[in-house]
């Protein structure tokens, strides 16, 4: 219980920071956006078969770079999103008689197809190496928290987490950059419901972001 709150202090604490760090904005570091991607729980470098998880999202991006060097530059990155998750069991063992009383309401439920509406928001930072005349490439590392309305096997329904690594590469052209990003993503709520088996997804996304 301890650990569970330390992790959750940190997380809030994370998240003001990043809100009071844009209080004090310059326009000219400032870029919003949109974003669309999509994932699966089978692409590299996962491989779970006894379940599909597919997602479709569609994200605002707000970034900020806060330092800037002749060939690095470091950026906050706020990603509020609209996930629609397709979810459905393969593996019916996976649910066990001993795992709950409703045993056949669970497996009948979990091994049809189901359509899960995810509202996330991910807080982050964004390392960016420049490349060349307006190219570059980057890693981002973001956390936040998620509310599902519907649980599967594997999460319960309501609030959990969503963290993301991703690699990336952007191309600026006068004010606006293009950006392709691959990234994983875990969810899972810290053991606070049952079940907490969480999911992983390997994504593809596209962005379009405006600079102020």
């Amino acid at each position: 219980m301890k650990q569970r709150n330390k992790i959750l202090g940190l997380i809030t604490m994370f998240i003001l920071c990043s809100f009071l760090g844009f209080s004090q904005i310059k326009k000219e570091h400032l870029r919003l956006g949109f974003t669309y991607g999509s994932g699966s729980q089978n692409k590299y470098p996962f491989n779970a078969d006894d379940y599909t998880h597919e997602i479709d999202f569609y994200k605002l991006q707000v970034n900020y770079r806060f330092k800037d060097k002749k060939k690095w530059a470091f950026e906050i990155n706020l990603e509020p999103s609209f996930n629609i998750v397709e979810h459905q069991l393969l593996n019916s063992y996976y649910i066990k008689p001993s795992d709950a009383e409703n045993y056949q309401e669970l497996t009948a439920l979990y091994t049809q197809k189901r359509t899960i509406k995810e509202y996330v928001l991910n807080c982050g930072i964004i390392a960016r190496y420049k490349i060349y005349n307006g190219m570059s490439t980057y890693a981002i590392g973001s956390l936040g928290p998620m509310v599902a309305d519907k649980a599967t096997e594997r999460l319960a329904k309501g609030f959990a987490f969503s963290d993301i690594f991703g690699l990336g590469l952007s191309y600026d052209i006068n004010k606006l950059r293009f950006d392709f990003r691959y990234s994983v993503r875990h969810t899972s709520n810290l053991e606070m419901k049952q079940p907490n088996g969480g999911h992983n997804t390997t994504n593809s996304e596209v962005s379009v972001l405006y600079n102020f």
